[in-house]
């Protein structure tokens, strides 16, 4: 059976497209969540793009909306001649620029000091208990945040006191709220984020350290000579679209953090979006900033992808 199916998979195709399908019926079958979910989720929601180059009430029904004024760039000169779109522009970028420097390498250094402990029921233990925070709903996290960081009773304020300081207010001082919000982020995201190069470090031939420690070899030249290089596709590809994620920079953590006092240093583009859009009704505002993050993050992503080849690395496509 084993051998059917292997030569199912890599033998040459030939007959009919009806034919292909129902041979690997169970294949499409497993692709067929996924599919739908991208159909009804990702691709019908394209229609609304028209939104941005149109004048749109807030009452309209689909058709009206494809009846609409056309407007051509008006919505998006309106957004580029917004003084707070620069901010959150920069906002947006900062925080995410931040999360990428100190948070990227985090799971990747996480995924590395897991591989060296040898006790294994303490190493499937740490494992499990990183894994718990990226479960956690986003509301309860931004309550422990708000808890452990109160300047009334939290844990850190607290210790602060005993070192005789000030207590801090750091939900409401713009100097702490970007790392403390960087800070969340790596926190909930660090044992998840660590399962991917889990995995490639458990695809590197154990041959490869067995010849690095007859060589000589200690721990750390194996780990940069050998476990690195056997990440490195993943960590490019991660790297890749991080950085086409730019302008994502945490919507329901920054709206359930922050407060009119921090807008200046923690208002960001979906932040932007929810209250123009949503709490204003300027939908065609709204859609022009999002088909002005998608073009970025476009951009960004073909671009990281070719400098990636241009260097010798393996890119996306």
């Amino acid at each position: 059976m084993g051998k059917d199916l292997s030569s199912a998979l890599t033998g040459p195709r030939h007959g009919t497209i009806k034919q292909r399908i129902w041979r690997y019926r169970m294949i499409y079958l497993m692709m067929l969540p996924g599919l739908l979910f991208f159909f009804i989720y990702r691709y019908l929601p394209m229609f609304g793009i028209i939104i941005a180059f149109k004048k749109v009430s807030p009452a309209a029904t689909p058709w009206e909306m494809i009846t609409a004024p056309w407007v051509g760039l008006a919505n998006f000169r309106s957004l580029f001649d917004s003084f707070y779109f620069w901010r959150i522009l920069e906002n947006t970028i900062r925080i995410s620029v931040y999360g990428i420097i100190f948070g990227f390498p985090a799971p990747i250094i996480f995924a590395l000091l897991l591989n060296e402990l040898r006790f294994l029921k303490f190493k499937k233990t740490v494992q499990t208990i990183s894994y718990m925070p990226h479960f956690l709903s986003m509301v309860i996290v931004a309550a422990l945040v708000q808890i452990v960081f109160s300047p009334s009773g939290g844990i850190v304020n607290s210790v602060i006191k005993l070192f005789g300081g000030d207590p801090i207010y750091f939900l409401a001082s713009p100097k702490h709220f970007r790392p403390l919000l960087v800070g969340t982020g790596i926190w909930q995201g660090l044992g998840w984020g660590s399962i991917l190069y889990i995995a490639a470090i458990t695809g590197i031939d154990p041959e490869l350290y067995d010849a690095a420690c007859i060589d000589g070899a200690n721990r750390w030249r194996r780990m940069w000579h050998i476990t690195l290089p056997g990440m490195s596709f993943i960590i490019t590809l991660n790297l890749i679209l991080n950085l086409g994620g730019i302008l994502d920079a945490g919507f329901e953590r920054v709206l359930l953090l922050y407060s009119p006092i921090v807008y200046g240093v923690g208002d960001i583009i979906d932040t932007y979006v929810f209250r123009v859009g949503l709490l204003q009704f300027n939908y065609s505002m709204t859609t022009a900033v999002g088909l002005f993050k998608s073009a970025v993050s476009l951009i960004l992503i073909i671009g990281a992808d070719r400098f990636y080849k241009r260097i010798g690395q393996r890119g996306i496509w």
